[in-house]
């Protein structure tokens, strides 16, 4: 698979097989997050890979926990709305059960902290796609990056004092068939281009 078939076939996974993902495999797709830009070359970004069962059940019940506490507002962001609903009705598994979390920190005074998170993520996304693993972007620990039981539990982890979540992303094999990831192209229906020649 090329590069730019690896790019336009990628989509989101959201059901997973609980077969781990070879320590290979995730290497290659760290390796492919760590060399994507960086804001000035600064390379600040710090990866959390979590594979522990423990450490996941424990983040899943504390973010659960976060967002029940939440109100909906008129202006919560739509995905937002879902995970508080979710969770104050029981049962919200913000990572849908994959076998791997990898969470993308960065420097909270840094300007480009979530864009060289963002860069970073999108190649791993890819390159999971590459190696016929299925993938899917995660906002919820972002949303909760000043919660302080989240924080401290981060810190923990070994997320330093100055860190803070800028996104995540899943990994694993796909509950399909096949064990591939789905790779339909979609019809597109924004990201408007305007040429000027």
């Amino acid at each position: 698979m090329d590069a730019l078939e690896a790019i336009i076939t990628r989509r989101s996974t959201r059901n997973y097989r609980p077969d781990p993902v070879e320590k290979e495999k995730i290497d290659r797709i760290l390796e492919a997050g760590r060399q994507a830009p960086s804001g000035g070359n600064n390379q600040t970004g710090h990866f959390f890979v979590i594979r522990n069962r423990d450490v996941l059940d424990r983040l899943i019940r504390m973010t659960e926990t976060a967002f029940a506490r939440m109100e909906i507002t008129e202006n919560t962001y739509a995905s937002m709305k879902h995970s508080i609903a979710a969770s104050r009705k029981g049962g919200y598994v913000f990572c849908y059960n994959a076998p791997v979390l990898i969470v993308a920190a960065n420097r909270k005074d840094y300007g480009n902290n979530i864009a060289d998170c963002a860069c970073a993520l999108e190649n791993m996304m890819i390159a999971a796609n590459a190696l016929d693993l299925g993938s899917c972007w995660i906002n919820q620990l972002k949303w909760l990056n000043e919660e302080p039981e989240i924080v401290e539990y981060l810190r923990d982890l070994g997320m330093k004092e100055d860190e803070r979540v800028y996104g995540a992303v899943i990994i694993g094999y796909p509950a399909t068939d096949s064990g591939l990831p789905n790779r339909n192209l979609m019809a597109l229906k924004g990201n408007e281009v305007t040429w000027i020649d």
